[in-house]
């Protein structure tokens, strides 16, 4: 599948050479982050520099915001109902491009460095996120919906929105910390960068992440999705193995 989102971004930013503006020379304190058995979360520095044309200098402050999201999956959002004491699934609405991760790191809040048009084209901000719903439903039941879904995420720390945690220095240097909960889903990410000036977006760039299982739970995880039936087995003669160790040891009490 084409990711004409970063197309669009390559475009940005060869006509931002082209224009003689600043260009943005992203990095990230590690590209690929390992999940072990006992992975708590983890932090990811975010860093880089703004650099300018030779001669000139940028006279307004600059911005710089920082998105990182992935994996994008399909999901299904199902409302609960209370029908005779008995909560239930009843509505439900399904999204065909949801990330599983969201996290955008701004210098000042979002709304005070673009308009919301700029924001809805670039996804800065929870408010902003474009899910593309399946199917014909309206407006109203898709915002009920996508407010579900950011609420949900956002309580397990999974979206979120983080203003003024973009340190700039000398209008040359930035830097930001962003914190990955032990439930973080695996797959690759992206880490896009955005120089803001004036209320436009001047430069963007990308960074690929991965976030993978290692040691054990990653031959778990492949096996699961390689081999379904040697993983199934694996899984029976394991309980069975677990239950006669549990047997055995109710029976020496």
């Amino acid at each position: 599948m084409i990711d004409w989102r970063k197309i669009i971004l390559l475009i940005g930013a060869l006509f931002t050479l082209s224009a003689n503006t600043p260009t943005l020379v992203p990095d990230v304190s590690q590209d690929r982050v390992s999940i072990r058995g006992d992975f708590n979360g983890a932090q990811l520095l975010l860093f880089g520099a703004i650099t300018y044309p030779p001669g000139t200098r940028n006279r307004d402050k600059a911005d710089i915001v920082v998105v990182l999201k992935g994996p994008t999956q399909s999901i299904v959002v199902r409302e609960k109902q209370q029908i005779a004491g008995i909560w239930i699934n009843a509505a439900s609405s399904e999204f065909r491009s949801a990330p599983g991760y969201y996290a955008v790191a701004s210098s000042r809040p979002i709304e005070e460095i673009v308009d919301d048009k700029t924001a809805d084209i670039y996804e800065l901000g929870l408010d902003h996120l474009q899910l593309s719903p399946a199917g014909t439903i309206d407006s109203g039941e898709i915002n009920r919906f996508v407010d579900g879904l950011v609420d949900l995420n956002s309580r397990g720390r999974l979206y979120k929105n983080l203003p003024n945690s973009v340190e700039i220095a000398g209008d040359v240097l930035y830097k930001a910390r962003i914190n990955l909960p032990a439930s973080v889903p695996i797959g690759e990410y992206t880490a896009e960068t955005f120089l803001i000036i004036d209320g436009r977006v001047e430069a963007a760039e990308i960074k690929d992440i991965t976030i993978e299982k290692s040691g054990f739970g990653r031959f778990i995880t492949n096996l699961s999705q390689e081999n379904g039936f040697f993983y199934g087995l694996l899984a029976v003669l394991i309980s069975v193995f677990l239950g006669w160790v549990a047997g055995y040891a109710f029976r020496k009490i």
